[in-house]
């Protein structure tokens, strides 16, 4: 690799042309990989600024990755999938949004922040698969960066990582569109989703827009993904108990047995001017959640000390079910995806029959 080349130009190099993209006139083209739907002249990028127009052509990500790692399934966090299971998590380099509170800016932001010094590392979708094997991993998970924007790059993976039993899913922010979705769906069955508040104005200072993630959390849910919401209660931001009411009854208004995960923001990137969010914040969220009718709530990022809402209880009888410690089961008494004491029915991906429940929706 020439020292002297920049982050931009080397990625340009590592591209193909893409599927998610309509030509138009005068060497234009129309990207509908995210909620952006960028036009894009000759020469340009998209607002991802991996994505661009060579010619009239789209290119876009392919054959690397930014990052690397075998992870607990519930630090996607996905805790009505395959619990206790491990997954290969990869992501790519590049975001269409900028969140000035981003935990994996070091590869989301790697072509907006000179700080961020991320780099590619070259890598087959055999390998990556072979890896997932290797670890007994039974789900491959694309995240680290906005996976929406390199789909392309993670079909291609996921679709060889079916042929060998495995699981595809994505860890999103939500911005997309029925084409990405339509796209996606034969390879991807879990979609982690951030809802990161319920006010538009904040939205678009993230660069995002609250209706597209509304209706991508409509949309996958109709397509039959496993879909599971996450919110980061930032103090300040989007904590105020209105906001998380209007979050957990829209949630509640797709689905009441969609899991909602209220997680704890801590200081990072370019917002470093709020407080942590408190243990009560947590817990009066998840409260606001169940007040809204979710059967399935969660507090997270404060491990053991949420006052039981890392497990998941009977919706009917309350018995504790799975119980967790940050992203670890330590106990697990789901019996054939039904509560043991009273056999109600446990929503969730809990087994590859499940899965096979799921798809066959799709026919």
């Amino acid at each position: 690799m020439n020292e002297s080349q920049t982050l931009q130009e080397i990625l340009n190099r590592n591209t193909k042309e893409g599927v998610l993209y309509e030509k138009l006139d005068n060497n234009r083209v129309l990207c509908y990989a995210c909620g952006h739907r960028c036009v894009i002249p000759d020469g340009r990028q998209g607002v991802c600024k991996v994505r661009f127009n060579n010619g009239g052509t789209l290119m876009v990500p392919s054959g690397y990755v930014g990052g690397l790692q075998v992870d607990p399934i519930e630090k996607k966090p996905f805790f009505h999938a395959f619990p206790g299971s491990l997954a290969l998590s990869f992501g790519m380099l590049g975001c269409d949004y900028h969140c000035s509170y981003c935990q994996n800016w070091i590869t989301s932001q790697a072509l907006r922040d000179p700080d961020a010094v991320a780099s590619p590392h070259y890598v087959s979708p055999d390998r990556l698969v072979h890896i997932a094997l290797e670890h007994n991993a039974p789900v491959i998970t694309s995240t680290y960066n906005e996976p929406l924007i390199t789909s392309e790059w993670a079909v291609e993976i996921m679709r060889l990582g079916r042929e060998k039993g495995l699981i595809g899913s994505y860890v999103s922010n939500g911005n997309g569109t029925p084409e990405v979705l339509d796209y996606i769906r034969p390879y991807v069955d879990l979609f982690k989703i951030d809802l990161k508040g319920y006010n538009d104005k904040n939205y678009r200072k993230l660069g995002g827009a609250l209706q597209h993630v509304l209706d991508t959390i409509k949309m996958t849910y109709e397509r039959s993904f496993w879909v599971e919401v996450v919110t980061l209660v930032v103090p300040g931001f989007n904590d105020s108990d209105e906001e998380l009411r209007d979050c957990a009854d829209f949630i509640a208004s797709v689905s009441k047995d969609i899991p909602w995960h209220v997680t704890a923001f801590h200081a990072d990137y370019n917002m470093t001017d709020h407080h942590d969010t408190r243990v009560q914040g947590v817990i009066r969220a998840a409260e606001i959640g169940y007040e809204a009718g979710l059967r399935y709530v969660y507090a997270g990022n404060i491990p053991g000390m949420v006052n039981g809402y890392e497990d998941t209880r009977c919706p009917r009888c309350n018995t504790t079910i799975i119980e967790r410690r940050g992203f670890h089961v330590i106990k697990n008494m789901l019996a054939n995806g039904c509560c043991p004491k009273c056999s109600y029915e446990i929503s969730g991906i809990w087994s590859k029959d499940d899965i096979q429940k799921y798809r066959s929706k799709l026919q």
